[in-house]
């Protein structure tokens, strides 16, 4: 990374990156940008449900109609923050994601700010860095650039982040650490081309009936974006070794997109079909997904369901007090009438009790059965007096107790193993007539990773280490914990 740095600087003295690829991977020309996009969008209706997109990022004239049928899906909405995840073609960064210096990035079609405020947030992340001499030529994102520049409403901030060769858990936590730069002004875009064919590209998998066989390969990874499974597209990239280029980008992006996100798929070719060669071809996918935000970034409203300060100190003030009229039955139970309706709602609840950080009982209720607030107090006492690891808590212990509850969605399925978050995810193991159950902060308070937890949780089952592995299913939930 010797090379030249391609900035110029405004009157302001704002660092900007200048694209160069304007006039050979796209036209130089801003008019005949406009034709261009005019034309490949103008056959579809833009959704104003849309909060994500896939759009390849070769030239023009190759992967801009795949690009421009996803992007005009977003044609004259306005959104403040556009995140766009990208490939490194020409930079190694293992478990890293690279952030621009720049203050802003120049094309034909004008302008665009960078998100700086972001950023900044990001670069407290020890996994992202920040160096325009990646950015400068990296065509995976600015290729992307002067789409949204047309296709949406002026004002938007760019937030580039170019990522690298990334294990499952550093995109977890890139994850975890893009979910509050997210709400319903905000559209993620993953960059990425898909199946690279031929010799030039090391992959040559089949050489007959090569253009439905790259059909079927690729239209095979994109089943798994369409379910949302992250685990499974890298399973089956891993298995059929498939050269997308942005499959790491893609995987960060569904492991931000919410439960209720609906996929779409809007164009599927190759550049075998444009030039009628297919013994070097390279896949173009475009896609855009509906849906809403899961309230990521904002405060929900108390109307919403989000448990208040005053709710969950009531709540451990009803599971003390609820324990202490064992001892005392003349003790008066706390005032509760200030509780919200999120208190009142039918959830799952988990009371631990510990002493000089030593787990002392818990026990729980995993499925919705009851008002929040009855299940608090119920399961207060049973972790108390009624967890079959320990004897009943005596009267001279309870001044030492400290109360965590962990208030719980409702569970669900995952289709494998590797979809399960550590520290965002509970995690319910059935295999047979055996189960078991790990709070979302059972492995990060032990330190453990995914397959090390799920061991633990099969012994915890009564079963072999290894028996996670096959057979097993799992449902996952989470988790407001909140604690004395």
């Amino acid at each position: 990374m010797q090379e030249e740095l391609n900035f110029s600087v405004g009157g302001m003295g704002k660092k900007t990156i200048s694209s160069p690829f304007a006039g050979s991977w796209y036209p130089g020309n801003p008019e005949e940008l406009r034709k261009f996009f005019r034309e490949v969008s103008a056959e579809t209706e833009p959704d104003e449900e849309t909060i994500a997109l896939i759009m390849p990022h070769a030239g023009y004239v190759y992967s801009g109609t795949a690009a421009g049928l996803a992007a005009a899906r977003v044609k004259g909405l306005a959104f403040e923050r556009v995140i766009l995840l990208a490939p490194s073609h020409r930079a190694y960064l293992n478990d890293q994601f690279c952030l621009p210096d720049a203050e802003t990035f120049s094309t034909p079609m004008g302008d665009v700010q960078v998100d700086t405020d972001a950023v900044n947030a990001l670069l407290q992340n020890e996994h992202f860095l920040r160096d325009d001499r990646i950015h400068r030529n990296e065509h995976s994102t600015q290729l992307e650039i002067p789409f949204l520049q047309y296709m949406l409403q002026p004002g938007f901030r760019l937030l580039p982040i170019i990522v690298g060769i990334c294990s499952e858990e550093i995109l977890t936590g890139a994850a975890r650490a893009l979910k509050p730069l997210i709400d319903s002004k905000t559209l993620v875009v993953a960059s990425s081309d898909f199946t690279h064919y031929g010799k030039e590209y090391g992959y040559v998998p089949f050489v007959h009936d090569v253009k439905e066989s790259l059909k079927a390969l690729d239209l095979g990874a994109f089943h798994f974006i369409e379910r949302k499974s992250p685990g499974d597209f890298r399973t089956y990239l891993e298995k059929t070794e498939a050269t997308i280029c942005g499959s790491y980008p893609i995987e960060l992006l569904l492991r931000l997109l919410p439960d209720n996100a609906v996929c779409r798929l809007e164009s599927y070719y190759t550049s075998g079909e444009i030039t009628g060669d297919f013994s070097s071809s390279v896949s173009y996918v475009g896609a855009s997904f509906t849906g809403k935000w899961n309230g990521n970034g904002e405060k929900p409203e108390e109307s919403e369901g989000e448990l208040t300060e005053t709710d969950k100190r009531l709540l451990l003030s009803l599971a003390r007090t609820t324990i202490a009229r064992k001892f005392n039955p003349e003790r008066p139970l706390p005032d509760l009438s200030e509780l919200s309706p999120a208190a009142k709602k039918k959830m799952g609840a988990f009371v631990t009790l510990n002493i000089d950080r030593r787990l002392r009982g818990c026990i729980g209720e995993i499925l919705p059965m009851r008002p929040l607030v009855k299940a608090v107090a119920g399961r207060a006492l049973d972790a108390a007096f009624r967890d079959p690891r320990f004897y009943p808590l005596r009267e001279e212990e309870f001044g030492r107790v400290t109360i965590e509850i962990s208030a719980l969605t409702p569970p669900h399925p995952v289709n494998s193993w590797k979809d399960i978050e550590i520290g965002r995810h509970g995690i319910l193991l059935q295999k047979g007539n055996a189960g078991a159950v790990f709070l979302p902060q059972v492995a990060p308070e032990q330190g453990w990773g995914l397959e090390e937890t799920l061991v633990h949780l099969s012994m915890k089952a009564g079963l072999d280490p290894d028996a996670w592995k096959n057979g097993a299913e799992f449902n996952v939930f989470e988790a407001v914990v909140f604690h004395e």
